[in-house]
């Protein structure tokens, strides 16, 4: 898979040979119990509040750059674990039908099994694995008339919206939309369909946000992400597809500008057939 997490431990709580934590931080949020031991530091559980002017190690604030050696919080080490495990099933370097154990993947990312299990929880909520008991998690086998019925679903919700918003959106609006399709084409011409797929979501979002409707985007977007699961007897995808998908995006703007509808519904019904598929 690609790249490493390494889940890193601060240097001030090692333990010696002894088993004993050293350093200035060993004491943190218990007092010393008098043998002259120091006590371990007072773990918090994720979402939990710390004591008031205690601080949480590894928390820093969007303004100010981590400093070197803060420690990645757990929650952001799983959900780095989530995307490169979507990443994988897009590109179907996780096989459908292959049952993959927590451990074994942790061991691959460099990181506990715990940020993966947690991950492969939320991926079994989105229906791309099972729980398979003592044994791991199974990533699902697709079938064609599946993905058939996501692309009516899809068009279903899409369509009328897109035909809404073509009537009532200027074209100024959807002209700020053309770096996003750009970004498509670019994803496209590497043939990384992993990256592909999030800028196609990310271009399909963000054409979806102009109706202002939160819910419709979040119903969208799952959908879409499920249709990217790739077939278990698909062949690998050519670049050449990924490119034809793409273009695809820059002429569906073209359209909504133009306010044709026609070719707006032409053109959502195939994308939705396309290579993100």
């Amino acid at each position: 898979m690609p790249g490493q997490l390494r889940e890193e431990r601060d240097p001030s709580t090692r333990s010696s040979p002894g088993g004993r934590a050293s350093g200035a931080g060993a004491g943190v949020g218990r007092e010393p119990s008098g043998t002259g031991v120091e006590p371990a530091p007072r773990r918090y559980d994720e979402g939990a509040e710390p004591p008031s002017g205690a601080q949480v190690r590894g928390e820093h604030t969007h303004s100010e750059p981590p400093a070197p050696g803060t420690v990645v919080r757990r929650h952001s080490v799983r959900g780095q674990i989530l995307d490169a495990l979507r990443a994988a099933l897009v590109s179907g370097e996780l096989r459908p039908g292959e049952v993959y154990s927590a451990p074994a993947l942790g061991e691959r990312f460099g990181v506990s099994a715990t940020p993966v299990r947690e991950a492969m929880q939320q991926l079994g909520l989105e229906g791309a694995v099972e729980t398979i008991p003592n044994r791991g998690f199974r990533v699902v086998v697709r079938t064609a008339r599946e993905l058939a019925e996501l692309a009516e679903v899809r068009a279903l919700i899409e369509v009328p919206v897109m035909l809404r918003l073509a009537r009532t959106v200027p074209a100024a609006r959807w002209a700020e939309l053309v770096p996003l399709a750009e970004a498509t084409a670019a994803a496209a011409a590497t043939g990384d369909r992993a990256g592909y797929a999030e800028s196609d979501r990310a271009f399909h979002r963000a054409v979806l946000s102009l109706a202002g409707n939160d819910q419709l985007v979040a119903v969208a977007d799952d959908l879409h992400r499920r249709a990217q699961w790739p077939l278990v007897s698909a062949p690998a995808p050519r670049r050449a597809d990924l490119v034809a998908d793409a273009a695809e995006h820059a002429a569906l703007l073209d359209a909504l500008m133009a306010q044709d509808l026609a070719v707006v519904t032409s053109l959502v019904r195939e994308h939705f057939n396309g290579a993100d598929r």
